[in-house]
C-alpha cells in the first residue's frame, strides 16, 4: 500500500507550479501566494486518501481556490481595480500556447503583458478566478463548476462577462 507521502507526492507535487500560479493570481502577491500554497500543501496532505478516483490536477486547484478564498476573507480586502498584481508567470503562460489559437488568446497576443495583467487584475474576483483557471489553467467548464461549487451555466456566463469585460479594457470589441 502506498504511503500518504508517497501518494502526496505522486498526486499534489506535479501541481505545485500551477497551483502557486493560481493563488498569485488570486491574492495578487508572490508572497501571499506561498501562504496559500502552502496551507493549500498541508490541508491536500492531510486529505490525499479522498482523492482516489478524481483529477489530481482538478482536486489540487480546487484546495488552492478554496485555501486563497479563506485566506482573502481572512486577510484582506479583494485588490481593488489598477492595483498591481504580481501574476507575472501566470501572464507570461498566454505567450506558451500557440497551439490554440482562441479568440481571447489572438487579442491578448496584441496586447503587451503589463495591459493583460492590468486587466485580469481589475476583473471581481469571482470573474478573474473562472478566466485564470479556464484560459491559463485550461481547465473545462464541468471542473471549474466543480472546483466552485457552481452551476455550470454560472461558469458560461462569468466566463462570458469576463471576456467582455477584458474586452472592453483592452479597448476591442469582440
Amino acid at each position: 500500500m502506498e504511503t500518504d507521502r508517497a501518494l502526496f507526492t505522486r498526486v499534489f507535487l506535479p501541481h505545485l507550479q500551477q497551483a502557486y500560479r493560481l493563488a498569485r493570481w488570486m491574492t495578487g502577491s508572490a508572497v501571499d501566494a506561498e501562504d496559500v500554497v502552502q496551507e493549500a500543501s498541508l490541508r491536500a496532505f492531510r486529505s490525499i486518501r479522498d482523492c482516489s478516483g478524481t483529477n489530481p490536477r482538478a482536486w489540487a486547484l480546487a484546495i488552492v481556490r478554496n485555501t486563497a478564498n479563506t485566506w482573502l476573507t481572512r486577510n484582506r480586502r479583494e485588490r481593488a481595480p489598477g492595483e498591481r498584481s504580481h501574476a507575472d508567470d501566470s501572464a507570461n503562460h498566454l505567450d506558451e500556447d500557440a497551439d490554440h489559437e482562441t479568440p481571447e488568446i489572438v487579442l491578448l497576443r496584441k496586447a503587451t503583458v503589463e495591459e493583460v495583467r492590468r486587466a485580469v487584475d481589475a476583473l471581481p474576483l469571482p470573474f478573474r478566478e473562472v478566466i485564470v483557471l479556464r484560459e491559463i489553467e485550461e481547465l473545462d467548464y464541468r471542473q471549474i463548476a466543480e472546483m466552485a461549487g457552481i452551476p455550470l451555466g454560472t461558469v458560461m456566463s462569468r466566463l462570458s462577462r469576463a471576456r467582455s469585460m477584458l474586452f472592453k479594457s483592452l479597448g476591442e470589441t469582440p
